[in-house]
């Protein structure tokens, strides 16, 4: 059989194979071996995808401005066209199997794949360079269009809490600083900081709790009853068994249902971000999505109904009664701490504003493509007064005239009769920034040490590792006066005391244990213990202790939603890694 090929060893292309025309426009030339050189083999790999990854491989040059069509069908079936209108081959090799939301939204069956079928389906928003396709969240409604709710005097006079000679009077107080666009929050109770935290703009990476996202799953480990879900962040986020809502009625085997019999690789769901990305880890998610206001709570497609175990019995009883008539089908409702004293009428405009939140949530759903994120929750410092302030605040001084108007006019609308506690603070009228007036700056640096000393002398070494954070107390150079049992709990007690603020102001979150120092009375033991929860009562975050052993040991957890103090003020060592030692190369050999 006579060899037709060419002078330089190929064979002639157009010979025998038709239409050249319907040929993609680049190819890589045929080696007369029948192996794909080097170059080509390299341009048609494409990396198996690994548990965790999130991003796709770098789109080629000029093939990252249009969207692939469809999830990889274009390539195949019936015969159609394939060239996908100047798609190039090296492109379509490199998209991933499974899709991952970079496309334009399905081309029907391999039909065209370069053409307008997928690119109408993904609804409103643009696409970025690499295909993906970007909307406009909803952001938190914060304020109605309708007009200032007026309260009689009684009321008002109420809600304005406590004020001796004038001026208002609380146990805690709080200042927002916000300099190089980095907004720094901290909570002083008398002159003592407590809590303190670190905001940055348009932080949609490691500062996501609250957010709402329409994510695609992509791996489900039945092992781990959990699964991966990407919402566009750098890390695929998690998803535990527990935290997934589904429809008894679409699985069609009886019993409990397990992970992979209700999310299936490609799916695409609503979720909400429960708990920040920490480290190596993504954030967790939850399919039970809640839009928290500022008197309630609303939890779209549930039954649920509650009111805060904080408030006092008559004060439930009454909201009890006001929730009756407020609550509406479909929508679960929470009554919040901050509802004490409100009126039917402001629980009721705080319920709408939230149900027309979520219909712009539902709506934006629809015409988006997964990943993308459909709610972002407001700044961190709207989100901590929305939160947090109530008449305990004596005051709010913020160093931003535009935040402060903003604050003033939240506060205005949600909490009359309070708005007149935010203050604005003048730095450069004062000569002094704001964090150094209330000497706030030396606190942060006392609370970056590893060591903190007690009033009566003793010390607390804090140390932090991988698991779990051990606080260690010592008497230090607190020798006492009357006995060794006396001098061990006196200062256990104040170390009870200061841990408690320490793990508030450090924002220390996973399994800690205490190292108390030892006491051989019973009723001292019992003692130290109640001081502690008593302590831990006034923190927010979610803790459980566990009574103290006989070696002085306290057990406890502290729910972890962020990166604490130390990680959002510092970063890692180069040079050793963050391990705090530096290894004799010469040595160890290397």
């Amino acid at each position: 059989m006579p060899d037709d090929r060419d002078a330089d060893g190929t064979r002639d292309r157009d010979e025998g194979r038709g239409d050249t025309s319907r040929l993609p426009d680049e190819l890589p030339d045929r080696i007369s071996e029948n192996r794909p050189s080097a170059e080509a083999a390299e341009r048609a790999t494409v990396r198996k995808p690994q548990i965790g990854d999130t991003r796709p491989a770098p789109p080629s040059e000029g093939g990252g401005g249009d969207a692939p069509a469809g999830r990889g069908k274009s390539g195949g079936g019936s015969g159609e066209d394939r060239s996908g209108e100047g798609t190039s081959s090296s492109a379509r090799r490199r998209r991933r199997r499974g899709g991952r939301g970079r496309g334009s939204g399905g081309g029907g069956g391999g039909q065209n794949g370069g053409g307008g079928q997928g690119a109408g389906r993904g609804g409103g928003g643009n696409r970025d360079g690499g295909g993906r396709q970007t909307v406009t969240p909803v952001e938190a409604l914060m304020t109605d269009d309708e007009d200032a709710l007026e309260l009689d005097e009684k009321s008002l006079k109420r809600r304005r809490g406590r004020r001796r000679k004038g001026r208002a009077v609380g146990r805690y107080s709080m200042a927002v600083s916000v300099t190089a666009g980095v907004t720094q929050i901290a909570v002083l109770e008398g002159r003592s900081l407590v809590e303190h935290q670190v905001s940055r703009p348009s932080d949609d990476i490691s500062q996501i709790h609250g957010n709402i996202y329409i994510g695609r799953v992509q791996n489900v480990l039945p092992g781990m009853e959990a699964a991966f879900i990407d919402i566009s962040t750098p890390k695929n986020a998690v998803l535990y068994r527990g935290d997934v809502q589904y429809d008894p009625e679409d699985i069609e085997e009886k019993g409990q249902a397990r992970i992979e019999q209700i999310l299936k690789n490609g799916q695409t769901i609503i979720c909400q971000v429960t708990k920040n990305p920490i480290g190596a880890k993504g954030a967790r998610l939850t399919q039970e999505v809640s839009l928290p206001g500022r008197f309630v709570v609303l939890v779209p497609g549930t039954s649920t109904y509650g009111i805060s175990k904080r408030l006092p019995d008559n004060e439930r009883k009454r909201l009890r009664g006001i929730l009756d008539k407020v609550k509406l089908d479909g929508h679960g409702v929470i009554v919040r701490t901050a509802a004490e004293n409100v009126t039917e009428e402001e629980i009721t405009r705080d319920l709408n504003r939230l149900v027309e939140q979520w219909r712009q949530i539902e709506a934006l759903a629809k015409r988006s493509k997964a990943p993308a994120l459909l709610y972002r929750e407001p700044d961190m410092a709207l989100r901590v007064i929305r939160e947090e302030f109530n008449p305990d605040y004596r005051s709010v001084t913020i160093d931003d005239p535009n935040l402060a108007d903003q604050v003033r006019d939240y506060v205005d609308s949600v909490s009359p009769g309070l708005g007149e506690r935010v203050e604005y603070y003048d730095a450069e009228a004062e000569g002094l920034s704001l964090f150094e007036r209330l000497h706030i700056h030396e606190q942060i640096h006392k609370a970056l040490d590893r060591k903190v000393w007690l009033p009566s002398g003793g010390s607390l070494i804090i140390e932090h590792t991988e698991a779990l954070t051990v606080i260690d107390v010592n008497t230090g150079k607190n020798v006492g006066k009357s006995s060794l049992e006396e001098t061990v709990f006196v200062n256990n007690l104040e170390a009870a005391e200061e841990i408690a603020r320490q793990l508030r102001l450090r924002d220390i979150g996973g399994i800690i244990v205490i190292d108390f120092i030892d006491m051989e009375v019973k009723a001292n033991r019992a003692a130290v213990g109640k001081a502690f929860r008593e302590a831990l009562s006034r923190d927010k975050t979610r803790t459980q202790v566990f009574d103290i052993s006989e070696l002085g040991l306290v057990e406890m957890t502290r729910k972890r939603i962020g990166e604490g103090l130390i990680e959002s003020l510092s970063s890692t060592c180069p040079t050793c890694a963050g391990w705090g030692r530096i290894v004799d190369d010469e040595l160890v050999g290397q």
